[in-house]
């Protein structure tokens, strides 16, 4: 099971973005740590933890909802079509690449003093979906450390402290979500048309994406796709406006069946061909 999240707008001054839908999947444990005979990678912790307090941090700020997924893995694995069908935006890859442990004492003649001391490492990558690049790569470190002094056999006792560990993934995280939501929210939202029924035009999203009612959008003819021989990457050139969408209803319950009815105005749209237009924020 995989998580994905979907960030929600705040429509308060200023600030009226579409939220995005981002799907955290990959998130692997490069590390030794913890992989006995008996390893299972699914039920990794250190891979848990961090797959966790991502979805956490994310969800803390406000800007997402939490939806979950299966089989995210595989689909990113699938070539093309794959990616496509699940669904979101961007998707993150992570990994816990370092992970270490150690216990140092001080010994005197009345006192004695034990830290404990967790260090991680956490590597991201943000994958635009439509386009399959990578738009941000970072690593960070993450620390944590706790000590007890005894003197004279008075004093607390510095046993396993197992939070440690989160808390160190966690101050590596940090320097990292900032980014990740700036990065996902940077590009204007986008959506598609999915249905043509009697002269209404059907969009993906409803209210919980924040989209309203006498809301409209800016209707793209998607550019041609064109290849960079450098890179040997697909580009995809500028759309060009073609209409207007106002949306007039909405239904559905979740992120994943909601959908918008709109009117439309502007040049006529071959409803075998809606797979090659798209709609944005005016």
């Amino acid at each position: 099971m995989v998580a994905l999240l979907v960030a929600i707008p705040s429509f308060g001054q200023g600030d009226k973005s579409l939220k995005r839908k981002v799907a955290i999947g990959r998130f692997s444990n490069e590390t030794q740590y913890a992989k006995g005979l008996f390893y299972d990678r699914e039920n990794d912790p250190i891979r848990k933890q961090a797959l966790d307090i991502l979805s956490s941090k994310l969800a803390a700020s406000g800007k997402f909802i939490l939806l979950e997924r299966d089989g995210l893995e595989e689909l990113i694995a699938e070539a093309g079509d794959g990616m496509q069908k699940i669904g979101a935006d961007y998707i993150i890859l992570g990994s816990v690449t370092k992970f270490g442990r150690k216990v140092e004492g001080d010994q005197r003649v009345f006192s004695q003093t034990k830290t404990q001391t967790v260090e991680a490492g956490v590597s991201i990558r943000l994958v635009e979906v439509s386009s399959g690049l990578i738009i941000y790569s970072d690593e960070a470190n993450g620390y944590a450390e706790t000590s007890a002094k005894t003197t004279l056999g008075l004093g607390g006792t510095a046993g396993y402290d197992a939070t440690l560990s989160d808390k160190a993934i966690s101050a590596a995280l940090t320097q990292l979500v900032e980014n990740i939501i700036n990065k996902c929210m940077d590009k204007p939202w986008r959506g598609y048309l999915l249905s043509v029924d009697d002269g209404s035009y059907i969009i993906s999203g409803g209210a919980s994406q924040g989209i309203a009612i006498g809301q409209t959008f800016t209707l793209y003819k998607k550019g041609k796709t064109v290849t960079n021989p450098q890179t040997g990457m697909k580009i995809e050139l500028p759309g060009q406006k073609v209409g207007v969408l106002t949306v007039t209803a909405s239904m559905g319950d979740t992120p994943e069946n909601e959908i918008s009815f709109c009117n439309y105005e502007g040049s006529p749209i071959p409803e075998s061909e809606l797979s090659n237009y798209y709609i944005m924020e005016k």
